[in-house]
Formats: structure tokens, C-alpha cells, sequence
């Protein structure tokens, strides 16, 4: 038994090395004074500073952060909204419909999402840049908003609602009062999840964004196509740092609802 552990516990260091070394070595080299990333010559933040020098470049990372929060807004209240929909639909063959037709969309390759969104954004006229990337985002955070939240619902006693609604609560104060509250954990879980994928993609907002807007994803390949730059080392692991201050967040808030009711009250 413990030689299996010890098997399992190596083969998970190996496969955690294999997906964090080569970003650990992408962020040892943004503080190399050489300006290439075959040897380190010295430490510098000189690659820091011109990140911050370069004015497009801080409106692009304002873009995407003004994108990742309002889709992941939006797409929570869509989200949850559907997760409702789904558990509340009266016919089992509806609700395991609308499910499928919710996981279609995720499973979906991001080439054929972005392609499809182009194709409707030109159809319709809306025209390629700030609008057409925040509509993307939106339907692509959807899906997975539903996913994070249906599952808090479904365990949640329909004794509750039924104690509430004879004591004379209305519907209205039944969702607000006892539904939403009770759900809480899974709705941030599903805008934290559309906060990092809409921060993330690349495939689908490479296809609706248009002249003069772009995203973080789309302008670090740009860059990375003219050639091997520190500043592009800088910017992701800025990221990184970012995306991990996200999950420690996400673990701290779910970790706080899910205490015991009557932990630490002093009696």
C-alpha cells in the first residue's frame, strides 16, 4: 500500500513539473539582464519597466480586465439564471435537453465558437472590436456559470423553500432569502471560472476582435510572432501572479462559506 502511494505521489510531482517548469523558466527569464532566454546574464527589471513604460500595451491589459469583469458578470447572472431554468423545468426530457444543449457548448472547439461568432457579427453588422469580444465572452462564460452553480441547487433541500413559502414568504423573497444565499459558493465559483477563461482565450476572441482592440492573448502572440522579447516573459508572469492571487481568493471565500455555522462564536 505505501508503495503505491510513493508511486502515486512521484508520478503527480512529475506531471507537476512537467506543466510548471516550463513557466517557472518563462518567469526566471523575464529578470535576465541578456535580453535572450538561452543564458542568464544578471538580474534586472529592466523588461518590467518597459512593460510599464508602453502605454499601448496598459490599455490593452485594461481592455482585457474591463472584458474579463463585465463578462464574467453578466455571464454569472445569465448563468444562474439558467441553472434555475434547467432545475425548475417541469418535463425531465426539457431539462436534460437544455443540459446537453448547455455541455454541447462547452465540449465545442474554440476555432468552430469563433468562426460561428464572426460569421453571425458580420451577418448582423455588429461591428468587430469591443462589443463582438464582450458578446463572445459572454456566451462561451455562460455554460460554464450553469455547470458551477446547477449542482448547488440540486443538492439544496426543497424542504426550505417549502418552510418558507407557508410561513408567507413570496417567491421573490424565497430566491433572494433562501435560494441565492444557499448557492452563494457556487456563484462565485462560476465568475471566478468565467473571470479566468474570459482573461484566458485566445481562439475565439482572435476571431472577433478588429482594428484598433485587442486582448492580452491575441497581442501576446502578435508580439511573439515578431520575435522572441523579455517583455512578453514580463507580461506573463505578471499574469500568473494574477491568475494565482484569483484562485488563493476563490479557495479563501469558498473555504469561509463552507465554516461550520457555529465556528468561532465565542460563547
Amino acid at each position: 500500500m505505501k508503495k503505491k502511494m510513493k508511486l502515486s505521489a512521484v508520478y503527480l510531482a512529475i506531471i507537476f513539473l512537467i506543466l510548471y517548469a516550463p513557466i517557472f523558466y518563462l518567469m526566471f527569464y523575464s529578470f535576465n539582464s541578456g535580453g535572450t532566454m538561452y543564458r542568464f546574464e544578471g538580474f534586472t527589471l529592466n523588461w518590467y519597466r518597459e512593460l510599464f513604460d508602453d502605454t499601448r500595451l496598459l490599455i490593452i491589459v485594461l481592455n482585457t480586465v474591463i472584458i474579463a469583469l463585465l463578462s464574467a458578470a453578466i455571464s454569472t447572472i445569465l448563468g444562474v439564471a439558467g441553472a434555475l431554468a434547467i432545475y425548475y423545468a417541469r418535463r425531465q426530457r426539457v431539462k436534460n435537453t437544455l443540459l446537453s444543449l448547455n455541455n454541447v457548448l462547452i465540449v465545442s472547439p474554440d476555432v468552430i465558437i469563433g468562426a460561428s461568432f464572426l460569421i453571425l457579427f458580420t451577418i448582423i453588422g455588429i461591428k468587430l472590436g469591443f462589443v463582438s469580444v464582450l458578446f463572445a465572452h459572454i456566451a462561451f462564460s455562460v455554460p460554464i456559470v450553469v455547470i458551477m452553480v446547477l449542482p448547488k441547487i440540486e443538492e439544496m433541500s426543497t424542504s426550505m423553500i417549502y418552510a418558507a413559502l407557508d410561513l408567507g414568504a413570496s417567491r421573490w423573497d424565497v430566491l433572494t432569502k433562501v435560494i441565492l444565499p444557499y448557492i452563494t459558493p457556487g456563484i462565485f465559483a462560476g465568475f471566478f471560472m468565467a473571470l479566468t477563461y474570459s482573461l484566458d482565450d485566445f481562439a475565439v476572441t482572435f476571431f472577433v476582435t478588429g482594428n484598433g482592440f485587442t486582448t492580452l492573448s491575441v497581442e501576446i502572440y502578435s508580439l511573439a510572432r515578431r520575435g522572441v522579447s523579455l517583455n512578453i516573459n514580463a507580461l506573463s508572469t505578471l499574469l500568473f501572479i494574477f491568475t494565482m492571487i484569483l484562485v488563493i481568493g476563490y479557495y479563501f471565500i469558498t473555504k469561509r462559506n463552507n465554516r461550520p455555522a457555529g465556528l468561532g462564536v465565542k460563547k
